[in-house]
Protein backbone atom coordinates (compact mmCIF):
# COMPACT_ATOMS: atom_id res chain seq x y z
CA UNK A 1 0.00 0.00 0.00
CA UNK A 2 1.33 3.44 -0.94
CA UNK A 3 1.73 5.94 1.89
CA UNK A 4 0.30 9.31 0.91
CA UNK A 5 2.25 12.35 2.15
CA UNK A 6 1.70 16.11 2.25
CA UNK A 7 4.82 18.28 2.63
CA UNK A 8 4.53 21.69 4.33
CA UNK A 9 7.42 24.18 4.46
CA UNK A 10 7.60 27.89 3.67
CA UNK A 11 10.99 27.51 1.96
CA UNK A 12 10.48 26.27 -1.59
CA UNK A 13 13.92 24.64 -1.86
CA UNK A 14 13.48 22.74 1.39
CA UNK A 15 10.01 21.61 0.41
CA UNK A 16 11.17 20.38 -2.98
CA UNK A 17 14.03 18.52 -1.35
CA UNK A 18 11.61 16.55 0.80
CA UNK A 19 9.37 15.91 -2.20
CA UNK A 20 12.29 14.44 -4.18
CA UNK A 21 13.34 12.22 -1.27
CA UNK A 22 9.81 10.90 -0.75
CA UNK A 23 8.81 10.42 -4.38
CA UNK A 24 11.98 8.41 -5.03
CA UNK A 25 10.49 5.57 -2.93
CA UNK A 26 8.05 3.12 -4.47
CA UNK A 27 5.89 2.91 -1.35
CA UNK A 28 5.63 6.68 -0.74
CA UNK A 29 3.85 9.36 -2.73
CA UNK A 30 3.63 13.13 -2.25
CA UNK A 31 -0.02 14.04 -2.90
CA UNK A 32 0.18 17.71 -1.92
CA UNK A 33 2.38 20.62 -0.88
CA UNK A 34 1.79 23.77 1.16
CA UNK A 35 3.83 26.87 1.98
CA UNK A 36 2.05 27.89 5.20
CA UNK A 37 -0.29 26.58 7.85
CA UNK A 38 -3.49 27.76 6.25
CA UNK A 39 -2.64 26.02 2.99
CA UNK A 40 -1.63 22.93 4.97
CA UNK A 41 -5.06 22.63 6.59
CA UNK A 42 -6.80 23.00 3.22
CA UNK A 43 -4.54 20.57 1.37
CA UNK A 44 -4.79 17.97 4.13
CA UNK A 45 -8.56 18.17 4.03
CA UNK A 46 -8.64 17.91 0.24
CA UNK A 47 -6.02 15.17 -0.26
CA UNK A 48 -6.60 12.93 2.80
CA UNK A 49 -2.92 11.98 3.27
CA UNK A 50 -1.65 9.35 5.68
CA UNK A 51 1.18 11.58 6.92
CA UNK A 52 1.77 15.35 6.94
CA UNK A 53 5.33 16.66 7.27
CA UNK A 54 4.74 20.05 8.93
CA UNK A 55 7.30 22.83 9.33
CA UNK A 56 7.05 24.39 12.80
CA UNK A 57 7.93 28.00 12.03
CA UNK A 58 6.13 29.67 9.15
CA UNK A 59 4.78 33.14 8.44
CA UNK A 60 1.06 33.62 9.02
CA UNK A 61 -0.41 30.46 10.51
CA UNK A 62 2.44 28.40 11.93
CA UNK A 63 2.72 24.64 12.04
CA UNK A 64 1.43 24.36 15.59
CA UNK A 65 -1.89 26.06 14.86
CA UNK A 66 -2.23 24.15 11.60
CA UNK A 67 -1.68 20.88 13.46
CA UNK A 68 -4.24 21.85 16.08
CA UNK A 69 -6.84 22.56 13.37
CA UNK A 70 -6.11 19.34 11.46
CA UNK A 71 -6.46 17.24 14.61
CA UNK A 72 -9.50 19.14 15.92
CA UNK A 73 -11.20 18.63 12.56
CA UNK A 74 -11.01 14.87 13.01
CA UNK A 75 -8.64 14.26 10.10
CA UNK A 76 -6.91 10.89 10.62
CA UNK A 77 -3.64 12.07 9.05
CA UNK A 78 -0.59 11.75 11.31
CA UNK A 79 1.29 15.05 11.60
CA UNK A 80 5.08 15.00 11.99
CA UNK A 81 6.77 18.30 12.81
CA UNK A 82 9.85 19.43 10.88
CA UNK A 83 12.35 21.50 12.83
CA UNK A 84 15.93 22.70 12.48
CA UNK A 85 16.83 22.45 16.16
CA UNK A 86 16.59 19.30 18.29
CA UNK A 87 15.37 21.21 21.35
CA UNK A 88 12.89 23.58 19.77
CA UNK A 89 10.39 24.69 22.42
CA UNK A 90 7.75 24.92 19.73
CA UNK A 91 7.86 21.18 19.12
CA UNK A 92 6.52 20.30 22.57
CA UNK A 93 3.63 22.68 21.99
CA UNK A 94 3.03 20.90 18.68
CA UNK A 95 2.90 17.53 20.42
CA UNK A 96 0.31 18.95 22.78
CA UNK A 97 -1.63 20.13 19.74
CA UNK A 98 -1.79 16.58 18.42
CA UNK A 99 1.38 15.96 16.40
CA UNK A 100 2.62 12.37 16.21
CA UNK A 101 6.29 13.25 16.57
CA UNK A 102 9.01 15.26 14.91
CA UNK A 103 11.95 15.05 12.56
CA UNK A 104 15.03 17.18 12.19
CA UNK A 105 15.47 18.69 8.74
CA UNK A 106 19.11 17.57 8.90
CA UNK A 107 18.21 13.87 9.12
CA UNK A 108 19.48 11.58 6.37
CA UNK A 109 17.03 10.72 3.58
CA UNK A 110 16.82 7.11 4.74
CA UNK A 111 15.93 8.26 8.27
CA UNK A 112 13.23 10.57 6.92
CA UNK A 113 11.51 7.90 4.84
CA UNK A 114 11.84 5.31 7.62
CA UNK A 115 10.26 7.83 9.99
CA UNK A 116 7.35 8.41 7.62
CA UNK A 117 6.78 4.67 7.37
CA UNK A 118 6.93 4.27 11.15
CA UNK A 119 4.38 7.02 11.74
CA UNK A 120 2.09 5.67 9.02
CA UNK A 121 1.92 2.27 10.71
CA UNK A 122 1.24 3.89 14.09
CA UNK A 123 4.66 3.56 15.74
CA UNK A 124 5.16 7.35 15.98
CA UNK A 125 8.47 9.21 16.14
CA UNK A 126 9.27 8.84 19.83
CA UNK A 127 12.27 6.56 20.15
CA UNK A 128 15.22 8.89 19.42
CA UNK A 129 16.96 10.12 22.60
CA UNK A 130 16.57 13.70 21.44
CA UNK A 131 12.78 13.31 21.72
CA UNK A 132 13.09 12.15 25.31
CA UNK A 133 15.36 15.12 26.10
CA UNK A 134 12.79 17.46 24.62
CA UNK A 135 9.97 15.96 26.68
CA UNK A 136 12.12 16.17 29.82
CA UNK A 137 12.88 19.82 29.17
CA UNK A 138 9.44 21.05 28.24
CA UNK A 139 7.10 18.84 30.28
CA UNK A 140 4.79 21.09 32.26
CA UNK A 141 4.65 19.00 35.42
CA UNK A 142 7.11 19.75 38.21
CA UNK A 143 8.00 17.72 41.33
CA UNK A 144 5.52 18.40 44.11
CA UNK A 145 2.92 19.89 41.77
CA UNK A 146 -0.56 18.38 42.13
CA UNK A 147 -1.91 16.42 39.20
CA UNK A 148 -4.84 18.25 37.53
CA UNK A 149 -8.12 16.53 38.56
CA UNK A 150 -9.12 15.68 34.98
CA UNK A 151 -5.78 13.99 34.29
CA UNK A 152 -5.85 12.19 37.65
CA UNK A 153 -9.32 10.84 36.85
CA UNK A 154 -8.17 9.64 33.43
CA UNK A 155 -5.04 8.06 34.90
CA UNK A 156 -7.16 6.17 37.45
CA UNK A 157 -8.78 4.26 34.57
CA UNK A 158 -5.53 2.38 33.96
CA UNK A 159 -4.60 -0.86 35.68
CA UNK A 160 -1.30 -1.04 37.53
CA UNK A 161 0.25 -2.94 34.63
CA UNK A 162 -1.04 -0.44 32.08
CA UNK A 163 0.48 2.37 34.14
CA UNK A 164 3.82 0.55 34.05
CA UNK A 165 3.60 0.17 30.29
CA UNK A 166 2.65 3.84 29.88
CA UNK A 167 5.65 4.87 31.97
CA UNK A 168 7.99 3.00 29.63
CA UNK A 169 6.22 4.34 26.53
CA UNK A 170 6.86 7.85 27.89
CA UNK A 171 10.54 7.02 28.23
CA UNK A 172 10.73 6.14 24.56
CA UNK A 173 10.87 2.36 24.91
CA UNK A 174 9.74 0.23 21.98
CA UNK A 175 7.22 -2.58 22.44
CA UNK A 176 10.05 -5.10 22.34
CA UNK A 177 12.00 -3.23 25.01
CA UNK A 178 8.88 -2.95 27.19
CA UNK A 179 8.25 -6.69 26.82
CA UNK A 180 11.80 -7.43 27.95
CA UNK A 181 11.68 -5.00 30.87
CA UNK A 182 8.35 -6.29 32.21
CA UNK A 183 8.80 -9.97 31.23
CA UNK A 184 5.74 -9.92 28.99
CA UNK A 185 5.08 -11.26 25.51
CA UNK A 186 5.17 -8.79 22.64
CA UNK A 187 1.49 -9.46 21.96
CA UNK A 188 0.57 -8.65 25.54
CA UNK A 189 2.44 -5.35 25.38
CA UNK A 190 0.63 -4.42 22.15
CA UNK A 191 -2.68 -5.21 23.85
CA UNK A 192 -1.78 -3.00 26.82
CA UNK A 193 -0.71 -0.10 24.57
CA UNK A 194 -3.94 -0.36 22.59
CA UNK A 195 -5.98 -0.38 25.82
CA UNK A 196 -4.11 2.69 27.12
CA UNK A 197 -4.80 4.67 23.95
CA UNK A 198 -8.46 3.66 24.01
CA UNK A 199 -9.04 4.40 27.71
CA UNK A 200 -7.29 7.78 27.54
CA UNK A 201 -8.73 8.67 24.11
CA UNK A 202 -5.28 9.31 22.63
CA UNK A 203 -4.12 9.17 19.01
CA UNK A 204 -0.76 7.44 19.39
CA UNK A 205 2.29 6.73 21.54
CA UNK A 206 3.57 10.30 21.41
CA UNK A 207 0.29 11.59 22.80
CA UNK A 208 0.51 8.90 25.47
CA UNK A 209 3.99 10.14 26.41
CA UNK A 210 2.75 13.74 26.67
CA UNK A 211 -0.13 12.55 28.88
CA UNK A 212 2.28 10.64 31.13
CA UNK A 213 4.33 13.79 31.73
CA UNK A 214 1.38 16.12 32.15
CA UNK A 215 -0.41 13.78 34.55
CA UNK A 216 2.68 13.46 36.72
CA UNK A 217 3.07 9.72 36.10
CA UNK A 218 6.52 10.50 34.73
CA UNK A 219 8.59 13.47 35.89
CA UNK A 220 11.56 15.12 34.17
CA UNK A 221 14.70 13.52 35.53
CA UNK A 222 13.00 10.38 36.88
CA UNK A 223 15.32 7.41 37.07
CA UNK A 224 15.04 4.87 34.29
CA UNK A 225 13.46 1.51 35.00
Amino acid sequence: MTIRVVVVDDQHAVREGFVMIIDARDDLEVVGEAADGREAVAVTEAKSPDVVLMDVRMEGMDGIEATRRIVAGGNPAKVVMLTTFDLDEHVYAALQAGASGFMLKSMRPTEIVDGIRAVARGDAMLAPPVTRRMLDRFATGQPGQATPPALAKALAQLSAREAEVLTLVARGRSNTEIAEALFLSLGTVKTHVSAILTKLDLRDRVQAAVFAYESGLVRPGDAEV
